[in-house]
């Protein structure tokens, strides 16, 4: 069996559950529903199998999920993603820190960020408006209070919008609770060969 990861890395491992996931091919038409697919779709992560067992909060998580981190205008998607991965390195979740290191990698097309996040945490010498995004989404997940009016100010000299500061606060904060959730319902292991692409969604 592999062994629990524990250092942070953008290579994306795979996600051993705890809780056991729904088979795809018993599922009820409820739980079809909320996760949107057929029982011929192959490509349904562990962890969303897993949070199918909810059906509920899964139809209500998913929707809150995508307006967070996908929804139109406001940050751009690779800042959003600094917000999730500075969440994930506070809360030491290995897997969501590879996931979104991994997708702001993609989309920014710089892996040089993210390897000075892992390198360095909140010492990580980085350009001014990734470091005050990386800071701020620090702070407010260490514990909201830490986060305060000059570290706004810092987003705000930098040029964020309010809509952009929201945005950068709802993808913390999300994942505040996301992370908890991945460290009690499985772990991050090294892969055994399994394809990339299909955790790279974290089951989103």
């Amino acid at each position: 069996m592999s062994a629990v990861l524990h250092e942070f890395t953008t290579e994306i491992p795979e996600w051993r559950p705890r809780v056991k996931p729904i088979d795809l091919a018993e599922a009820t038409p409820e739980q079809l529903d909320a996760l949107k697919v057929t029982p011929s779709n192959t490509k349904v992560s562990d962890y969303v199998l897993v949070l199918a067992n909810d059906v509920e909060t899964l139809k209500v998580r998913t929707p809150l999920f995508n307006a967070i981190m996908y929804n139109k205008g406001g940050l751009g998607r690779a800042e959003r993603e600094i917000g999730a991965t500075a969440a994930s390195v506070v809360n030491r979740c290995v897997f969501c820190a590879a996931v979104h290191a991994s997708r702001y990698n993609q989309l920014a097309k710089d892996e040089t960020l993210m390897q000075r996040v892992f390198a360095d945490g909140e010492r990580a010498e980085l350009e001014p408006r990734a470091a005050a995004i990386f800071n701020f989404a620090t702070r407010l997940s260490k514990a909201p209070s830490e986060a305060d009016a000059d570290d706004i100010r810092q987003l705000r000299d930098t040029g964020m919008s309010e809509e952009e500061i929201l945005d950068l606060i709802l993808s913390a904060s999300l994942f505040g609770w996301a992370n908890r959730l991945m460290h009690v319902l499985g772990d991050p292991v090294a892969k055994t060969g399994n394809d990339a692409a299909e955790q790279r969604n974290e089951g989103r």
